[in-house]
Parts: structure tokens; C-alpha cells; sequence
């Protein structure tokens, strides 16, 4: 006779994978842009002139969320970039005729790289690391005098800045404000939206994540802190360069108030408003504020600026986060990075 052993069942090893919960984000980026798609088929023509400029602003918003909801960086003059691009296209335009949008768009994301460069380089490539405080009155100084030397300077109009900007062109058609204005817009706005979600999602945008938490352990892991910091600047000054390009040639003509504090200002609470470091919070804060601010001054023209001001600051006394966390769990305000585990049988 044979001896047999008995035989040892080993427990399975659990299985490790991503959670099968619903992510609210993607929904959200979803009904957002299901919306923005339908929207011109339900609005009337001077609403979707409205609204076109709306999005553009959402552009400008997400640029001023990369750096300081993403990297802590608090730009408090994030308007030089936008507003230096739109005079930039518009003397461009002036001056040699070039109205295309093939020539025009580049160049105002480029206007807006060069300056965030030399700006970001002074301000964060210093011997020593760079505070909060100064980048922000930094920035802010920068977009103090950009203002006033628009209001000073004949050729750039003064005051009144540079009026009867011509329409942007392909080819022999003109790009006029309406509905394929305002899909151009968010087609744009689109594909810059997907480059930023894929930029905070990767290694980079965890080194960001970093630096906006604690930027000295950070640094002891071996990132150069300062270059990251120019690097997302930069990246961002040529997302508002693009914005202020757009806007330009959508209002027909740029004056000073794109370059100050005014509009500086206005782009940090579209932020605050929406949510900080989300992306989509910067798009929702920016149509929230407009659609409320349209609303109001219509029927309340003498008080409405007070009514904004207090329904602001509500929400962010109530909301720090913005309006984005009554619906959104800060789990997925962070968000996942790299691949998740496979699954183990």
C-alpha cells in the first residue's frame, strides 16, 4: 500500500485593482462638455456671443489653476500674459495685416511663453528659493506696470487702447463672432484641457502636487524645485497668451484693463470660486461667476456688484474648496498616479 499525504489548500491571494466605484469627475468633464456642445442650439445669437467669451475666460481660468492650484505658485498678475498676447496679435493684425489664425494664435501663445519666461525667471530662478509673498507682489507688480505703461504709450492707443481689430481669417474666410467662433473656442479649450489633465495626472504633475504640500522634502528627493516651478509657469503664461489672443480678436479691441490688476483679480476668484486644483473647478467657478454676473446686472443694476461680492465670500467662507467639493470627494481632488496594480488570480 501507498502512503498518501493530504494535501494543503493555500488561500487564494486577494485580488488588488482599482476600485470599481463611480469616478464623479469624468462624469462631470463629461456633462460639462455635453453642455458646452448643445448650448449654441438653445441660446440666442447674443447669448452665444456671451457665452463664446465665457470660454475663453475658462482658458485664461485653467491657465492660473496650473500654477498656483497645482503648484502652489501664487501668480497674482497672471493678466500680463493674457493681456501682452492680445496687444501683441492686435498690432500684429495692425500693423502687417496678418489676420490669420494659422499666423495669429501661435504668436500669441508665444507672446505670452517669452514674457512668462523672463518674468518666471526672474521671479523663480534667484540663488535662493523664491517665497509665496514675493512671487505673488512680483507678479502683481509686473501687471501693475504692464497697465500702466498701455496707458501711457501713444502707439499701443493709450487709453483707449487699439480699436477695429479685423476679424481673424482662414484663408479668404473670416472667423466672425458666433456659433463657429464659439466652437473654434471650444474645440480649443478642449484640446488644451486634455494636454493639462494629462500634464497633472503624470510624474510631473505628482512632483507639482509636491511642491504645493512641502517644497523642502521635494527638494530633498532631488527635484530641482526652482526649474519645475519655471517650467509650469511658463507653461501656463502660454495657455493665458492663447486666451488673451482669442479675446482679442473676439472683441475687436484690447485696451489696458487686460493687463492689470482688475483682471488679475478677477481670475484668481474664478478659481477660488470653482475649486482650486481640479481643472474642471476653474471652468465651473469661471461660467458660475459670468452667468450670475449677467443675471444680476440685468435686474439689479444698481446693487448687483455688492450682491457678487457678498455671494462670493460666502462660498468661500463656507467652501474652501470651491463649489466643486459638495459634490466631489477630496480622494478624488488628488486624483490617481501611474498604473494601477494588476489583478492577481
Amino acid at each position: 500500500m501507498t502512503e498518501t499525504t493530504p494535501t494543503t489548500t493555500l488561500p487564494r491571494p486577494l485580488r488588488v485593482g482599482r476600485s470599481r466605484r463611480w469616478q464623479v469627475l469624468p462624469i462631470m468633464e463629461i456633462a460639462v462638455l455635453a453642455i458646452g456642445v448643445l448650448l449654441p442650439f438653445v441660446l440666442k445669437d447674443y447669448l452665444t456671443v456671451y457665452a463664446t467669451r465665457v470660454l475663453i475666460l475658462c482658458l485664461f481660468a485653467l491657465s492660473f489653476d496650473l500654477v498656483w492650484g497645482y503648484a502652489g505658485i501664487m501668480s497674482f498678475g497672471q493678466a500680463v500674459f493674457f493681456g501682452t498676447a492680445g496687444y501683441g496679435v492686435a498690432l500684429i493684425a495692425r500693423d502687417l495685416g496678418v489676420t490669420s489664425i494659422l499666423l495669429v494664435l501661435p504668436a500669441g501663445l508665444l507672446i505670452g511663453l517669452a514674457f512668462a519666461l523672463v518674468l518666471g525667471g526672474f521671479l523663480l530662478l534667484g540663488r535662493h528659493p523664491s517665497s509665496v509673498i514675493f512671487v505673488a507682489l512680483g507678479t502683481l507688480t509686473g501687471s501693475y506696470a504692464a497697465d500702466r505703461v498701455a496707458r501711457g504709450w501713444y502707439y499701443l492707443g493709450g487709453q483707449n487702447g487699439i480699436p477695429s481689430i479685423p476679424p481673424m481669417s482662414l484663408g479668404s474666410y473670416d472667423i466672425v463672432e458666433g456659433p463657429v467662433y464659439y466652437y473654434l473656442v471650444l474645440g480649443i479649450l478642449l484640446l488644451v484641457y486634455l494636454v493639462c489633465r494629462f500634464l497633472v495626472r503624470s510624474q510631473f504633475g505628482l512632483a507639482l502636487a509636491g511642491l504645493r504640500e512641502n517644497e523642502q522634502r521635494i527638494a530633498f528627493f532631488g527635484y530641482q524645485v526652482q526649474r519645475l516651478k519655471a517650467i509650469i509657469f511658463s507653461f501656463a503664461g502660454a495657455i493665458a497668451g492663447l486666451a488673451g489672443s482669442l479675446y482679442a480678436f473676439h472683441e475687436g479691441f484690447v485696451w489696458p484693463n487686460m493687463l492689470g490688476v482688475v483682471m488679475s483679480t478677477q481670475v484668481v476668484l474664478y478659481v477660488l470660486f470653482g475649486g482650486s486644483g481640479t481643472l474642471i473647478g476653474a471652468v465651473i467657478g469661471t461660467v458660475a461667476i459670468e452667468a450670475v454676473s449677467f443675471w444680476l446686472s440685468n435686474d439689479y443694476q444698481d446693487i448687483w456688484p455688492i450682491i457678487l461680492g457678498v455671494l462670493l465670500l460666502l462660498v468661500i467662507l463656507f467652501r474652501p474648496a470651491g463649489l466643486i467639493s459638495l459634490i466631489l470627494g477630496e480622494r478624488e481632488r488628488v486624483g490617481r498616479f501611474g498604473r494601477p496594480p494588476r489583478e492577481r488570480e
